[in-house]
């Protein structure tokens, strides 16, 4: 069999764009109980791999034809995964080159098996070969990354929680369907301060290689979720305080944890504007605006990769930053951590008495 070069561009995005908002919680009866977790704060560096590859965009192929993406006229779209390639499961970039690399010069036709939203199907296409190349006039990544803010951790089950909000793909704004992912430490360098109508922006140095803090097991609305496996160190010195339900979150003076710079979590006073507390589950349950002079000054309000700050008031860990109005940046939307530990498997021990009665 003749071996042939494929010609594809692979991209590494490192955005995390606004979530889709869904108020779906399936409670269980028998999730462990807390009453108290460990308050996050710190910066983390976040990598998900989704199951198979996605289709980032196209690109147009010089042919004697023309202009032609045979990606583009297969169908396929933005967003799409491709988990199989002629009958063979991929999981990576890797997989996916291999398999095509491993394909003769004249082949007629490749398969791929997509999953585009819920539904599962094949798309076949034709590739051009020019100069001893397979050309498909397709742009594929397998991974995200960003920064956001871990917003608690549960010592007892070695649970966190962090961002408040699902990741979605830049291009499609679709969420991401998660194979696997890792969270690590990250060092905030500088901010983009915001400005009405602009948010603003943490900038923030982590390699993948670094040693991971923990696993990435679900990608959610309300945020991520997952095990910390070597990071329990980055807790060592922090105690535990008690978490608040919906119900007794109230309007007025309340902090947040955040990094600034470096990788030092700090304290800064916001006002809980309104809070909405509710029975479902909201994405969107508080209304909170920073007042804390310094960081207006450093940082005009809220700014993207603060998603996941935990709200604290009277001492206790009662929800988390998700997002900024553009068109205020002082002010922003914050979602109750009952909701965010009940995504992590945990439930507030009081809420599972009222539960059961």
């Amino acid at each position: 069999m003749i071996r042939s070069r494929v010609t594809l561009l692979m991209i590494l995005l490192v955005s995390f764009i606004t979530p889709f908002a869904s108020d779906t919680i399936v409670l269980a009866e028998d999730q462990p109980t807390v009453t108290h977790v460990i308050p996050g704060g710190q910066s983390v560096g976040v990598q998900l791999h989704t199951a198979g590859v996605v289709v980032a965009g196209f690109s147009e192929i010089e042919t004697a034809d023309g202009k032609v993406s045979p990606a583009k006229q297969s169908g396929l779209q933005v967003g799409d995964i491709i988990i199989r390639v002629n009958q063979a499961k991929i999981e990576n970039m890797s997989e996916f080159t291999s398999l095509l690399e491993r394909m003769t010069k004249k082949s007629d036709t490749v398969e791929l098996m997509i999953k585009r939203k819920e539904n599962i199907f094949p798309v076949n296409l034709k590739p051009y070969e020019i100069d001893d190349e397979l050309k498909l006039g397709l742009f594929i990544k397998d991974a995200t990354a960003g920064i956001g803010t871990m917003t608690f951790y549960d010592p007892t089950f070695q649970k966190y929680g962090a961002l408040g909000h699902r990741i979605t793909d830049q291009h499609s704004k679709k969420p991401m369907d998660i194979y696997n992912g890792k969270i690590v430490q990250s060092q905030v360098t500088s901010i983009n301060k915001g400005e009405n109508g602009v948010p603003g922006e943490k900038k923030a140095r982590f390699s993948m290689k670094d040693k991971s803090l923990g696993t990435i097991q679900k990608n959610s609305d309300y945020g991520i979720f997952g095990k910390v496996t070597k990071g329990a160190e980055l807790f060592s010195e922090k105690e535990p305080i008690p978490v608040a339900s919906s119900d007794e979150v109230k309007k007025g003076k309340a902090k947040i944890y955040t990094v600034v710079e470096g990788d030092e979590v700090e304290s800064f006073d916001v006002e809980i504007v309104s809070s909405k507390p509710s029975k479902k589950a909201a994405t969107k349950g508080m209304i909170i605006k920073v007042t804390d002079e310094r960081l207006l000054k450093e940082t005009g309000g809220i700014v993207q990769g603060m998603s996941g700050s935990p709200i604290i008031q009277d001492g206790k860990l009662v929800g988390a930053v998700t997002h900024v109005f553009l068109n205020d940046s002082k002010s922003g939307y914050g979602v109750h951590v009952e909701w965010m530990l009940n995504e992590a498997g945990l439930q507030i021990a009081n809420k599972q008495t009222a539960l059961a009665s």
